[in-house]
């Protein structure tokens, strides 16, 4: 029998983390009798209570196996055969899904370079030249990522002025979530003030990131895209069978402010992991840390020193830049045992 004792605590992913206490007992009082498939049982209708609480009346959220799946199908609500979908170059969507939007929609995305992960208005403005040209795929979507890819955050004035700004020319907001509750807790505010108020359209909500077993979804918050949702989730192999247990995570996850807790204190271990290591020679941060990430450059030999005993991975590897990502069950001994071996490792590879 596997056992937790064979792993260092990784610093590679979020993804690598157990799941909470809370949700594995969702799950078990879920796991009571029969009920009905598909999505027609009590707690599909509960989690379904906690969304909107969430994010407002007017949401609808459908739970799906993946991040990627709720990309996909959500982006199919608002995409045309001929369309583009506009992203920063390290979106998920373009470095991370193997193609999936491309081989699933027929869609074209357009990369836009970024510096930390962020696209502005002005970068979406260059693109609408093609609007109109019969040669080229037209822009239609704006997608995001929150937090992006380089673990920094979108405020909510950012995001609402390129919702304004989208709106403006007939295009939509699309934002993937899959860290949506790091930015909220390290904002300081509602995940519904970084969305629905934003005036973003539709996005894939993390769950297993921040302590689910596998459980994602796709938050509809235009009730008039909303249409074909059921056909293309099922199309696209995201409807479960025994959808009570995947609802029952998301719920547990949306009720007394969990999410939260979780998200707050994953960020929380990515800046004492950082303070811990910021003043060491040779050591300088790639991005801001306003998430549950740090991405440091390192000298060479640290990196090879470290990842013989710790999991995480590099980043940019011409320039010695490496990610270590906290999650919700680090603890501050796990962080502290980590930067004490960072420190001996730089000093050993520097000579200082």
């Amino acid at each position: 029998m596997p056992t937790s004792t064979l792993f260092p605590k990784s610093f590679a992913s979020d993804n690598h983390a157990g799941v909470h206490p809370a949700v594995i007992a969702a799950v078990l009082d879920a796991n009571t009798g029969d009920a009905p498939a598909y999505g027609g049982d009590p707690w599909t209708d509960a989690m379904q209570d906690a969304f909107r609480a969430e994010f407002g009346a007017q949401a609808t959220a459908y739970p799906m196996f993946n991040g990627t799946g709720a990309n996909v199908v959500g982006l199919g609500l608002v995409l045309r055969s001929y369309d583009a979908v506009l992203c920063p170059e390290t979106a998920h969507i373009n470095t991370n899904e193997c193609g999936a939007a491309e081989r699933m929609l027929g869609v074209k995305l357009i990369p836009l370079p970024t510096g930390d992960g962020k696209i502005r208005v002005d970068d979406v403005r260059e693109q609408l030249a093609a609007v109109g040209n019969v040669q080229q795929s037209q822009p239609r979507v704006i997608s995001i990522s929150q937090v992006t890819e380089c673990g920094t955050c979108y405020t909510a004035e950012e995001i609402s002025e390129l919702a304004d700004f989208a709106h403006a020319h007939g295009l939509f907001l699309h934002m993937d979530g899959a860290r949506l509750a790091n930015a909220a807790a390290e904002l300081g505010c509602s995940m519904r003030a970084l969305t629905t108020e934003a005036g973003v359209d539709l996005l894939s909500f993390g769950g297993t990131k921040n302590g689910a077993m596998g459980a994602e979804a796709l938050v509809v918050l235009r009730p008039e895209l909303d249409g074909s949702a059921l056909f293309l989730r099922k199309q696209g192999m995201q409807l479960a069978s025994k959808m009570r247990y995947v609802s029952a995570q998301l719920t547990a996850l949306l009720t007394d402010g969990l999410w939260h807790e979780n998200a707050a204190h994953a960020n929380a271990m990515a800046h004492r992991l950082a303070d811990g290591v910021t003043d060491l020679p040779g050591v300088s941060l790639r991005y801001p840390v306003q998430s549950n990430a740090v991405f440091p450059a390192l000298p060479e030999k640290a990196i090879a020193e470290l990842q013989r005993r710790y999991l995480f991975h590099v980043w940019d590897a011409a320039e010695n830049v490496v990610r270590w990502v906290t999650s919700f069950d680090t603890m501050p001994e796990h962080v502290d045992a980590f930067v004490a071996d960072i420190r001996l490792a730089v000093r050993e590879a520097t000579g200082v």
